[in-house]
């Protein structure tokens, strides 16, 4: 069975990195949004506002998602075994879905509360809520600004899902703080406007869920969404002796790496043997300079002659 070859010391460095990157990542993530779930929910029980309960309860999806995007990077970037000769990076869109999954639920339940706390009249929330909602926005969007530069430097779909998972966080805070504003500058009967903002929290939540799921269905679906790298992959190869040209380059990603098919032209005089040469060039130059490639699979095509007739 085919298994890809062993990773090179750039590769290997790589790879040390990203896993250096979640672990630090999940503890972070993981901490603080248990932190802020307990805060949320205890103040808003308190301060009779359901928005900042609802707010608790995203918090809540939050450390399950954390705990679901570290377990399953961490078996992403195993290197390829005999069962699973192309690496275990499908793992990571799969927990996208997971964490979007997690998203829709926790957005029905809010919307659901929100609805019948705007049928049943209840207390207005206390004051102290809206700094307790100012704290977490601030918090929330720190750690949605280091989530995403993450999410970019491991090109990793999970990672992002759980960046904007912080900033729809700070959006859902940000939509409670105008709710309970609105509630306590009008006053008695106006109560409900606290539960109207959490309806619209649950909103963005489910909108944030399913624009998150795009991204991962296409790379589980092999869609062409790389054309950056294709122009990189290229570039590099027409830099290595007996590679005249570039021309089919299909790109696809598994996890935190892509895998690219490459068809490269030279000249239709050399031997087998010399075009192997040049062939294994080319692919160890582009996974030397481009780590987060795992294999690159070169195509051969003779730089077809001018007939005579032609050159006449």
């Amino acid at each position: 069975m085919l298994i890809l070859p062993p990773m090179n010391p750039t590769q290997i460095q790589h790879r040390e990195q990203m896993l250096r990157l979640i672990r630090q990542n999940a503890v972070a993530a993981i901490s603080i949004n248990l932190a802020l779930a307990c805060i949320k929910i205890g103040a808003g029980w308190v301060g009779h506002s359901f928005a900042l309960i609802s707010d608790g309860i995203e918090s809540s999806v939050d450390i399950f998602s954390s705990l679901l995007l570290w377990m399953g990077m961490v078996i992403s970037v195993k290197p390829a075994d005999s069962n699973h000769p192309y690496g275990h990076g499908r793992i990571e869109p799969m927990l996208t879905f997971v964490i979007v999954g997690l998203l829709l639920i926790g957005s029905g339940v809010i919307a659901y509360q929100s609805v019948y706390n705007i049928r049943n009249p209840h207390a207005l929330p206390a004051p102290f809520t809206l700094l307790v909602l100012l704290a977490v926005i601030l918090t929330k969007e720190v750690m949605y600004r280091i989530q995403v530069k993450r999410a970019r430097l491991t090109k990793s779909s999970a990672v992002e899902a759980d960046a904007w998972h912080h900033r729809s966080d700070a959006v859902t805070s940000l939509t409670a703080f105008v709710g309970i504003s609105i509630a306590l500058y009008l006053g008695p009967g106006y109560e409900a406007a606290d539960d109207w903002a959490a309806l619209l929290a649950a909103l963005i939540i489910a909108f944030n869920a399913l624009r998150l799921a795009r991204p991962a269905l296409g790379e589980m679906m092999d869609e062409h969404q790389y054309e950056e790298l294709v122009n990189q992959v290229k570039s590099l190869a027409v830099r290595v002796n007996g590679v005249l040209d570039t021309e089919k380059c299909f790109i696809r990603k598994s996890g935190l790496h892509f895998y690219v098919d490459l068809h490269v032209v030279v000249d239709g005089s050399l031997t087998v043997a010399e075009g192997h040469d040049i062939a294994h060039a080319a692919k160890d130059e582009i996974l030397e300079q481009l780590p987060f490639v795992a294999d690159v699979l070169i195509h051969i095509e003779p730089n077809a002659p001018v007939s005579s007739s032609q050159g006449g």
